[in-house]
């Protein structure tokens, strides 16, 4: 049962990312604005890293400072100790002074590690930004190049339906309005003529 619903899991995951593809083959700007975002959601998930990072080194700063300072403060008491010929005090003081001077010597080499990486984060992070900025501008360009070829599609559209009859809609409409014309006009003179007719016929009968 369960490699059934597996099966079916995949077959579904395998059509929707059939139909996303002819979706974006359909709309290719459509999958580049998607895309665009998708890498502005990561540039914001870097840019967290890099702040992550730079609390580190601060966190890393401060405890180099304060092992350091224990070490010195130490290594001064077992001087002391050493002078009043406290040897229990001395040992006590130099073990201790050795393991801050230990934490101190890690707790500096994270820190220069951290700023390191950190130098390199932000430089990558400045290309990055950089690079997505000249994609958008590009973006940008292509909407721009779209929205002109649509516009002259639309407009060819309208002025010419069909490569071998040019402006076919407007000859239509010319003809339909040439046509009317002729009728009214036709009609316009078969009336007068009968008025012109009428009137003659009243005339001889006047006559006679």
């Amino acid at each position: 049962m369960p490699n059934l619903f597996q099966r079916i899991k995949e077959s579904i995951s395998s059509d929707i990312h059939q139909l996303l593809d002819q979706k974006e083959q359909k709309n290719p700007l459509g999958a580049l604005n998607h895309y665009l975002r998708q890498s502005e959601q990561e540039k914001e998930k870097v840019r967290k890293l890099i702040e992550r990072q730079f609390k580190l080194k601060d966190e890393f700063t401060r405890e180099y400072h304060k092992a350091d300072d224990l070490a010195k403060k130490r290594l001064k008491q077992a001087e002391i100790a050493e002078r009043a010929g406290e040897k229990d005090m001395y040992d006590f003081a130099m073990q201790e002074y050795e393991e801050y001077k230990a934490r101190a010597d890690r707790m500096q080499a994270s820190r220069e590690e951290a700023v390191e990486q950190l130098a390199r984060l932000e430089e990558k992070f400045e290309q990055m930004k950089h690079k997505l900025k000249d994609m958008h501008l590009r973006r940008m360009e292509l909407m721009g190049r779209e929205n002109i070829a649509r516009a002259n599609y639309r407009m060819d559209k309208v002025m010419d339906e069909s490569a071998d009859k040019p402006f076919s809609r407007f000859a239509e409409i010319e003809s339909y309005i040439e046509g009317l014309e002729y009728k009214v006009e036709h009609a316009y003179k078969r009336s007068t003529f009968d008025q012109k007719i009428a009137r003659l016929e009243r005339e001889f009968e006047k006559a006679e």
